[in-house]
């Protein structure tokens, strides 16, 4: 059993992981940066260090600084949240070599899965269908764009290492691969220390779904149902919902079955994401795998009443999965939306002092939160103060709960995403259910309304 658990994360999701360890019984250790001594989560925990400059190089991403604290703390796991350390496999390896149980895969699943290139050679391998694209990396732009007329325009570039739409570009024509790739491989060098790049065929009016995935040390895998992420900037998620609003019941098993085919595959156990693009008529596509909690997770949590960093938490002990695929079942509708620190006309973050800070509260309605009033938002990090999130009977509820909720939302002294979501949920195609990954291209960021801004 685990006793102690480091959380080698920040904000929110070290919030949300202190909560299920103290009702595990689990004494939870913050770590913090210079730009985090005020912050909330760090107050809840029962122990906190401090390991440095706000710098995330100098802070949450020096692995020596949190094995440090877990060794001072005496503490026997380690749980990396998302982002950062999180899908390292090298500092899953180090846990395991210290005798520190990492709440989540083992460091070699970590690295083929963060490789994009590699990934898609495994699901390939685990007969899952992938997008059509590139054997392997492309090493410049001519080869880029001889390796585009064989797949055909549009294209997507993508760095090999890395997520969070760094290094990603969609291109139309080889004079625009010719500059996106080189800018986006030394983007993702810089990013993820990787600058390999390939591409894939992009998909019309796709959408972005992914199923939740557990799985233990006893070959034993389930899936939660998925999750619908289509509504993005920037390629970065800014709504979620569960379930899908469009998914036929024979399409979710189908994705389901796949996804649990590749976990077996793999020898996976910890809790995971496969992500999908579908097309118009269903057909789905690996994405890649994140072998992590995901930001998103608590809509699948509002519709299964499952507790998935318990879960993470008990595979890590070596437990089997307390259920099989037949028992879980989902009630309702949830809806997730990303509060950010930005400009919600340019999309570039707003930091500064929150003034006055006042999250809608109700029983349907669930916040999982980063600041509080008189805090400071810095530029070190991911501009998100919070996620909302509003659990219906069905979607029509859910997304009516959540406009009343970001109307009732407070936030004073910067500038939020706010009036984006609420445009978004307000739009006759979100309504219908309309959301591929270009609905905010195509009814946000109109021509005409980017002359109005």
């Amino acid at each position: 059993m685990i006793k102690k658990c480091v959380i080698a994360n920040r904000g929110e999701i070290a919030a949300r992981i202190i909560r299920t360890c103290h009702k595990q019984g689990i004494t939870a250790v913050a770590v913090y940066s210079e730009a985090d001594r005020g912050a909330p989560f760090v107050s809840l925990a029962d122990e906190s260090y401090f390991i440095g400059p706000s710098r995330v190089q100098e802070s949450y991403l020096n692995a020596d600084k949190i094995m440090s604290v877990a060794e001072k703390s005496h503490a026997d796991a380690i749980h990396p949240g998302y982002g950062f350390l999180s899908e390292n496999g090298a500092f899953a390896d180090k846990c395991e070599a210290a005798g520190i149980r990492f709440i989540g895969p083992s460091g070699n699943v970590i690295e083929t899965m963060g490789d994009k290139i590699a990934a898609r050679e495994a699901m390939e391998q685990a007969g899952v269908p992938v997008v059509p694209g590139t054997d392997g990396a492309v090493q410049s732009a001519e080869e880029a764009i001889q390796a585009a007329s064989d797949i055909g325009y549009p294209v997507m570039l993508k760095a090999s290492a890395g997520g969070g739409g760094i290094g990603m570009q969609a291109v139309d024509s080889a004079d625009a691969l010719t500059k996106a790739f080189e800018s986006n491989s030394k983007r993702a060098r810089t990013f993820f220390g990787n600058g390999a790049m390939f591409m894939e065929k992009k998909l019309a009016n796709a959408r972005h779904i992914e199923i939740q995935l557990l799985a233990d040390n006893y070959g034993n895998a389930v899936h939660l149902f998925e999750r619908e992420c289509s509504i993005q900037r920037r390629n970065q998620k800014v709504i979620e919902e569960a379930p899908s609003p469009v998914l036929s019941e024979q399409t979710r098993q189908k994705m389901g079955d796949a996804a649990v085919k590749a976990a077996k595959t793999l020898g996976y156990a910890s809790a995971g994401t496969i992500e999908f693009m579908v097309d118009e008529q269903e057909n789905f596509y690996f994405l890649e795998m994140n072998t992590r909690i995901q930001v998103e997770h608590p809509v699948t949590e509002e519709i299964t009443g499952l507790d998935i960093v318990k879960l993470q938490i008990l595979i890590a002990e070596g437990e089997q999965l307390p259920f099989t695929q037949d028992s879980i079942t989902r009630n309702g509708h949830a809806i997730e939306a990303r509060i950010y620190a930005e400009d919600p006309d340019t999309f570039l973050p707003s930091p500064g002092y929150i003034s006055e800070f006042k999250p809608p509260e109700g029983s349907k309605i669930r916040n999982e939160l980063t600041v509080t009033k008189d805090f400071d938002v810095t530029p070190f990090y991911d501009p998100l103060i919070g996620k909302l999130i509003a659990k219906g009977s069905d979607r029509q509820e859910a997304i009516k709960l959540l406009q009343e909720a970001l109307r009732d939302y407070r936030v004073d002294g910067i500038k939020t995403n706010i009036p984006l979501l609420m445009e978004i949920l307000g739009h006759e195609q979100f309504a219908k259910g309309n959301t591929t990954t270009a609905f905010v291209e195509n009814y946000y960021l109109t021509n005409e309304k980017s002359n109005q801004r």
